[in-house]
């Protein structure tokens, strides 16, 4: 189980290490990436909007003045786009110690295989597939989708979409990596069903503090408390591969644990 006293105190020193998180430019997106480089990694922001990125890139400059964090334009749902972002990024670093992954896109699958020889050749690289919706997959399910051999195909039979699609590339991407002997773990997280744009849009307004405590009864936790399990299953030390990380509780919205995807989809 995972304790739920854990914390980003937990946290060492990051200096010298590459994290790319893409959808930086999301209010989760900017928990996760302000952690990283407040705890001393080169940061990169993956994102659409790019005015927005440089606008979190500055307001995590302002908390940490020597932050290193960097943006670069990626748009998932653009095949070129995941290429020139790849591309980019391989020139610029030798590197690359965490690729988090946030939200459900198919690029994602690409944009992993495009940066794999970085992640190789980094030791004790991690992979984490953050999925924002549906994620649980049924022993069945799972076999119909090994069965197509293909996720792409198991989406457009709406075998659980691309959300649990993405537990299962996080399987299929651990398994790649021990075959190779690859020193690179894929791991899989839930922040929890809280709608974390709005928190943050309306955190300083006056109606939010009358409003919170009965809006946390149905989201759970605020976004500081959402970017927890993606941020542990990247960074803690006693961390398998193929582990997923999430809220407990009644329709997971309050404390963390933790289970082994690898054994929950395969026994």
């Amino acid at each position: 189980m995972m304790k739920q006293n854990w914390t980003t105190n937990n946290i060492p020193d990051l200096s010298g290490k590459v994290m790319v998180v893409t959808g930086g430019d999301s209010s989760l997106g900017y928990e996760i990436a302000r952690t990283f480089a407040l705890k001393g990694s080169t940061t990169v922001i993956a994102c659409r909007d790019i005015e927005t990125g440089e606008r979190i890139r500055k307001e995590i400059i302002s908390q940490k003045e020597d932050a290193i964090v960097v943006v670069m334009p990626l748009e998932l749902g653009d095949q070129l786009s995941v290429e020139q972002f790849a591309a980019a990024f391989n020139k610029a670093y030798d590197r690359l110690d965490v690729l988090m992954n946030i939200s459900d896109q198919p690029g994602h699958i690409a944009l992993t295989r495009l940066l794999l020889a970085r992640l190789a050749s980094t030791p004790a690289s991690r992979v984490v597939n953050l999925s924002l919706g549906e994620h649980k997959l049924k022993q069945k399910d799972f076999k119909r989708i090994l069965r197509n051999n293909s996720l792409f195909t198991a989406s457009k039979k709406k075998i659980g979409g691309f959300r649990w699609s993405n537990m299962v590339f996080t399987y299929e991407l651990q398994r790649s990596f021990d075959q190779g002997q690859v020193n690179c773990r894929a791991v899989a997280a839930y922040p929890g069903p809280a709608n974390r744009n709005l928190m943050r849009r309306v955190k300083n307004q006056w109606y939010w503090r009358l409003f919170k405590p009965v809006y946390k009864l149905f989201t759970g936790p605020d976004p500081r408390e959402s970017a927890l399990p993606g941020i542990r299953a990247a960074l803690a030390g006693n961390v398998q591969g193929g582990e997923y990380f999430g809220p407990g509780g009644f329709v997971e919205v309050n404390g963390y644990k933790s289970y082994n995807a690898v054994l929950h989809f395969v026994a």
